[in-house]
């Protein structure tokens, strides 16, 4: 109860004399919870109910006389409960003020308000929080060693399992004297018996001191920590009860808790919100935004720092700093720019402290060498991710954005600057976006551009650079990049690859290889001439813009366009001298990526065969890392799509380790790996030695993958695996891996379906798979797939119709499943290929004489002009069956 209290109730204010619950629903959830504990304390919980207070609990009630019933003394206003305590006191009820001695004797008078239960409940919880400042509680108590004992032994136990609420608890000293004390001598004659130190899970180390007037907390500091002297005057709890020191760590916790709320309420208080940012605004971003940030546990900094003096020091300057005139600010900004603030330590100080929050407020000002000052700290501190959202918290990203406006080219640059640092998370892009910094920050791009006064030129030139690091900080977000698109930045950014600085190359190519994912971006990226600068910047010595460029590049190279710009300024060779950076992983991975979309050209791939890419490619499928295999796998699939490369993969034996790659959980590995191995199957000298290395049997085993791409390679790869296989059917039946077929037809993914549909097509040459096949149900679920309108899936979906009609009954089932009908309809489609394969599957379909029927009324004979020479035939022959129908021979 008491930790709802002080983490879930909301208060007017923290001040123990002042106390009020606000009139909220979570407040109402907790007092009705409290209520129905406390009326039912009695017939639950009867001890605890009975045993009396060691002071009354007292508060002003609504309750008069004439609402209690016959277990109360009533004289006048004033009334008595029969039951009395040890002490001969019993509850008692004045005129407007109410004093309870027992649990019980609450329950009894909570239910005598009846409709003001909630109202009473709520006036007694006001006063709980002045409980701890009782002063009667401090005259009695005495405590000696064995009493000590046996509540370490409680706390002790309270530190052990995996559910522990402590820590560790232990004793600062392992000497214990004949007395049971562990003080040194000259401290016993003071009182006290021991000193403790407990290690919470919350609120960090305690020392404590025990003594026979009670238990109290030596001098500690910081926020979050409850600072109490070593004065005897100030002892958080003296009890006869024997509980003190389990009190004194809910008292600390509860503390804890009050200061890391008024924290959090003094920093969301600082601003009010801007109603700019309205709820339908923040509601509106997608999950494609990045996705949610992950809020990160804060770092607090050790204890110890807030006793240093560097401490000190910080808490001096935020002093000085909030009251000095302007003279005095600009003397502490400085002294404040001496700081190591690249230690989190210090810049938690500075905003615990409240110099963030005054940081902030300097930008809001007009004096341009406070602004100038403030700002060199806040990039400083903004490197710190607590910071960064502290910023945030407090409106600072939008007073940076304002300052994007500013007459002082230096405060631009500055402000871009912190926001590149800031904009690490979501809700600080998006912030920036809705206050128009994108805009502003295109702005710093084109004054550089249009900048004709050689003395300006440098300053313009800082700031456009800074602002291309807030632009790349802020396009990590898909509306970011959408809004720069739309701003004109591509265009400028274009413009800037021009310059020699590697400092500006660096972050505009970054921008630009994050705006590449959006379309509309990467077709203006091909219309502006940005793809030559960006092979020519390939061979730049700076390896950090290496990696940029190969970036954008693999993204950009998606479209025929780019991969075709790519040759036409032989970007192809510098990218094949990068894969000789084996060291560098990122770099070697940009490289492989791009090689890997740029050969998607056949002529591209080409290119790449006279510098031995391939075989380069295939001595990095070993020990490299996740994201350079991806690519590697990826690439070697485009390659292998020219029939002289295959021979090539499998004399510098790049196949095995293509299998080995099928145990690997990464799921767009497996898809890529897959892929190549399907391309690799295709030849008879290489399909032996994936059958050696068990490689079909690997890809059954995919299917059970929950990944549906991952499922469809496999199905793809295993289809040339049983075309091309010396024993197809005994590897098939060995594994049956085909039962996980009928599962995989109830796919709701087009392309699972179009896959599988193909290996059935593949596996019904084998009568003994087939009627598996046909006892699994494959009739009924193929019929079910045929109203689909997806052609792929048509067309291989006719296919695996046509050769599983090569069993028994089958040809009737289809018909009878009622598959004839669509299969006519599919030779109305524009698609070439799902004509023929349906004219195949209508062709042995027309072997049953009802079948002949349904065609005839459905209209099969009128079809249209045909073209191709084997779907004429085909259609000629189903034509003869239907005229006059008759009875399928054989089978």
């Amino acid at each position: 109860m008491g930790v709802s209290l002080s983490k879930a109730a909301q208060w007017t204010t923290f001040s123990p004399d002042a106390s009020k619950l606000k009139s909220t629903p979570t407040n109402e959830a907790l007092l009705k919870e409290i209520l129905t504990f406390v009326e039912q304390i009695g017939s639950q919980h009867p001890q605890e109910a009975d045993f009396t207070f060691e002071a009354p609990l007292q508060w002003r009630t609504t309750v008069v006389t004439s609402d209690l019933k016959s277990d109360y003394h009533i004289r006048d206003s004033t009334a008595w409960s029969h039951e009395t305590d040890s002490r001969e006191a019993p509850p008692l009820l004045t005129p407007f003020t109410v004093r309870v001695r027992s649990l019980g004797q609450l329950s009894m008078l909570i239910q005598a308000a009846e409709d003001k239960k909630l109202e009473e409940v709520q006036a007694c919880l006001e006063v709980g929080s002045r409980l701890f400042c009782c002063p009667s509680l401090k005259s009695d108590a005495q405590y000696d060693p064995d009493f000590m004992k046996v509540e370490m032994d409680f706390l002790q136990f309270c530190s052990e399992g995996d559910d522990r609420l402590l820590k560790s608890v232990r004793y600062t000293s392992d000497f214990e004297f004949w007395n049971g004390c562990r003080a040194p001598p000259w401290r016993q004659a003071q009182g006290e018996i021991c000193y403790v130190v407990i290690e919470s899970v919350d609120t960090g180390s305690l020392n404590v001191t025990c003594c026979t007037a009670g238990v109290f907390l030596n001098g500690v500091g910081g926020p979050g920590a409850l600072f109490i002297s070593n004065s005897r005057k100030e002892f958080i709890l003296n009890s006869a009860a024997g509980v003190t020191l389990w009190l004194l760590l809910f008292h600390t916790y509860i503390m804890y808790i009050h200061s890391v709320t008024c924290r959090l309420r003094d920093c969301c208080s600082f601003r009010k919100t801007s109603s700019k940012a309205t709820l339908a605004e923040l509601s509106s971003e997608t999950s494609s935004e990045s996705e949610e940030e992950e809020e990160r546990p804060e770092h607090q900094p050790e204890s110890d720092f807030y006793l240093s003096s560097e401490f000190l020091q910080i808490k001096k300057l935020v002093k000085y700093l909030k009251k000095g005139d302007q003279k005095v600010t600009l003397l502490m900004l400085c002294c404040m720019l001496d700081l190591d603030l690249t230690q989190d330590s210090c810049n938690l100080a500075i905003r615990d402290e409240g110099g963030l929050q005054f940081l902030l407020n300097l930008l809001d000002t007009n004096e341009d060498k406070c602004k100038i000052g403030a700002l060199k700290i806040l990039i400083r501190m903004s490197r710190c991710v607590p910071i960064q959202r502290s910023m945030e918290d407090m409106l600072g990203v939008r007073s940076l954005v304002n300052n994007l406006d500013s007459e002082v080219t230096k405060v631009k640059a500055l402000a871009a600057e912190t926001i590149a640092n800031v904009a690490n998370f979501p809700r600080a892009r998006r912030t920036v976006r809705q206050s128009g910094g994108i805009e502003k920050l295109i702005k710093l791009l084109d004054c550089f551009l249009k900048s004709q006064k050689k003395s300006d030129h440098l300053e313009n030139m800082e700031a456009a650079r800074c602002g291309a690091l807030a632009l790349w900080s802020c396009s990590r977000s898909t509306k970011n990049k959408k809004a720069i698109c739309s701003a004109g930045g591509i265009p400028l950014l274009g413009c800037l690859l021009t310059s020699s600085l590697e400092s500006m190359l660096i972050p505009v190519v970054g921008t630009l290889q994050e705006c590449a994912s959006e379309e509309s971006s990467r077709i203006t990226i091909q219309s502006k001439d940005i793809i030559k600068n960006l092979v020519k910047n390939l061979r730049s010595n700076c390896t950090d813009l290496q990696i940029q460029c190969s970036m954008a590049l693999f993204k950009c190279a998606e479209d025929t366009e780019t991969r075709d710009l790519v040759r036409k300024y032989k970007g192809l060779k510098p990218l094949v001298e990068l894969l000789n950076n084996t060291n560098n992983k990122e770099l070697l991975a940009a490289a492989t990526g791009a090689i890997w979309k740029c050969s998607i050209s056949i002529e591209n791939v080409l290119i790449f065969q006279n510098d031995k890419v391939l075989e380069s490619l295939a001595g990095l499928l070993t020990a490299q890392p996740e994201e350079v295999l991806i690519n590697v796998a990826g690439a070697l699939t485009e390659f292998l799509q020219v029939p002289a490369n295959k021979a090539v993969i499998r004399k510098c034996d790049g196949i095995k380790p293509m299998i080995q790659l099928l145990l690997s959980t990464n799921q767009a590995l497996l898809v890529n790996v897959t892929k190549a191995i399907s391309a690799c199957a295709t030849d008879r000298e290489n399909m032996k030695i994936i059958d050696e290395l068990d490689g079909i049997s690997l890809l059954w085993s995919l299917l059970q993958n929950p990944n549906p791409e991952v499922q469809a390679s496999a199905a793809w790869a295993i289809c040339p695996c049983i075309g091309n296989s010396k024993d197809a059917m005994r590897t098939v039946l060995s594994f049956q891996g085909f039962g996980r077929i009928p599962d995989l037809l109830m796919s709701t993914n087009n392309e699972v379906l179009a896959s599988i549909c193909a290996v059935i097509a593949k596996l019904a040459k084998y009568k003994n798979i087939l009627a598996t096949l046909t006892d699994l149900g494959i009739v009924s679920l193929l019929t079910k797939l045929t109203n689909t309108k997806d052609d792929r899936l048509r067309h291989h979906l006719s296919d695996a119709i046509c050769h599983c009609c090569q069993f028994a009954n089958n040809t009737a089932a289809f018909g009878e499943a009622g598959a004839v009908e669509p299969l006519v309809r599919y030779m109305k489609s524009e698609d070439i290929l799902v004509r023929q394969s349906a004219t195949m599957a209508l062709f042995q379909l027309s072997w049953d004489p009802n079948n002949n029927l349904t065609m005839l009324s459905r209209g099969a004979v009128k079809v249209k002009s045909l073209t191709d020479e084997v779907e004429t035939k085909q259609v000629f022959f189903c034509s003869g069956n239907m005229t006059p129908p008759f009875s399928r021979h054989g089978n």
